[in-house]
């Protein structure tokens, strides 16, 4: 989840987290999912939402220098600071929304439409990304959002949403937590005996603990 603000914060989150193995992943974050289809009932874009754990809201809070009372209370103008906090994305980051049909990645547009507030000592976002590209509308396809690093773990706090879908059905298929955990082990242990610095170059394994939404439409 690389953005502005973040690089000081992540060196605050690693006093408070064990070591590299067992660290991962760092930052929790509830995720919502809306699937907006168009007015021809093809989907157009999605709506992610992102509620952050209470520790990583309170050191990014930290961090922008705001609600330096600790009251849990922002001002006007501190919200106003709050506004885009997680959009200004780092090159080469993705949105750690992943759209895929088969073995077809479908490309996003950026982020647009955002907003953005904190509430129970949380923060929270959301953004819409335009579908840029159609899936076939008689097979289903997928959306999971992962962090492909696995610093980040996000978890549907909630079932999917289809807006305007014609007679659509979205289903959550939950990670095989044994098989990932194996190969995560696995791909641990190989970097051991490699003498590789884990933390720096820490396996790729976030889609292996990712749930995924498969969305489903009757043939045209």
């Amino acid at each position: 989840m690389p953005f502005r603000h973040l690089a000081a914060t992540l060196c605050l989150l690693a006093v408070w987290t064990p070591p590299p193995a067992a660290a991962h992943p760092h930052i929790f974050v509830d995720a919502a999912l809306e699937i907006v289809f168009d007015p021809a009932g093809q989907p157009s874009a999605l709506r992610i939402s992102w509620v952050y754990d209470p520790l990583f809201s309170m050191l990014l809070l930290s961090d922008m220098g705001l609600d330096d009372d600790f009251d849990g209370t922002l001002t006007a103008e501190e919200y106003a600071a709050l506004d885009g906090f997680d959009m200004n994305w780092i090159e080469g980051y993705h949105g750690d929304t992943h759209v895929s049909q088969g073995d077809n990645a479908l490309a996003l547009g950026g982020p647009e439409k955002t907003t953005s507030g904190y509430a129970d000592g949380r923060l929270r976002s959301s953004h819409l990304r335009q579908l840029q590209e159609q899936p076939d509308p008689g097979q289903p396809w997928e959306v999971s959002v992962h962090d492909p690093s696995y610093y980040t773990l996000y978890s549907l706090s909630r079932p999917p949403v289809l807006t305007g879908a014609p007679n659509c059905s979205a289903r959550v298929i939950a990670p095989d937590m044994e098989k990932a955990q194996a190969e995560l082990a696995q791909a641990l242990d190989e970097k051991a005996a490699d003498s590789v610095d884990i933390e720096a170059d820490f396996p790729a394994v976030g889609a292996l603990f990712a749930e995924k939404v498969r969305i489903s439409c009757p043939a045209p």
